[in-house]
C-alpha cells in the first residue's frame, strides 16, 4: 500500500523549530517530487516548499525561505522539513505530498500531488 505517515509537529513558542518527518512506503522517494504544504483555520491550501526527485531543484514559498529547509533521507525513505525561527502565522496544519511527474517550477505553486500524509498540526504560540 502507498502511503506517507507523518510526524513531529506540536506545539513551540515564537523563534523556536520543529522538524516534521514523512515516512514513505510502497514507493521510492527518490524518484518522486516531494513537497511540504500547509493549511491554516480559514484558509486554503499552500505550498510551502518542494524538491524534484534525482534532478534536485528545490522551492519554497517567499515567506519561508531561509527560515525552512526540505531534505530526504534516501536509506529511511523519509522525507523532513526543519523549521527554524517560526512565527505565529506558521501556525496550520502541515502535510507531506508526493507526485511522480511535476512541472518543477509548478512543485510549490500547485496541490495536484498524487500521495498525501494524513496532516500534523504546528502551533506557534507563547
Amino acid at each position: 500500500q502507498l502511503q506517507l505517515v507523518e510526524s513531529g509537529g506540536g506545539l513551540v513558542q515564537p523563534g523556536g523549530s520543529l522538524r516534521l518527518s514523512c515516512v514513505a512506503s510502497g514507493f521510492p522517494l527518490d524518484f518522486y517530487t516531494i513537497g511540504w504544504f500547509r493549511q491554516a483555520p480559514g484558509k486554503e491550501r499552500e505550498g510551502v516548499s518542494c524538491k524534484t526527485g534525482m534532478g534536485g531543484y528545490t522551492n519554497y514559498l517567499d515567506s519561508v525561505k531561509d527560515r525552512f529547509t526540505i531534505s530526504r533521507d534516501h536509506a529511511k525513505n523519509t522525507m523532513y522539513l526543519q523549521m527554524n525561527s517560526l512565527k505565529a502565522e506558521d501556525t496550520a496544519i502541515y502535510y507531506c505530498a508526493a507526485v511522480r511527474y511535476i512541472n518543477q517550477r509548478m512543485c510549490v505553486l500547485t496541490t495536484n500531488y498524487s500521495y498525501w500524509g494524513q496532516g500534523t498540526q504546528v502551533t506557534v504560540s507563547s
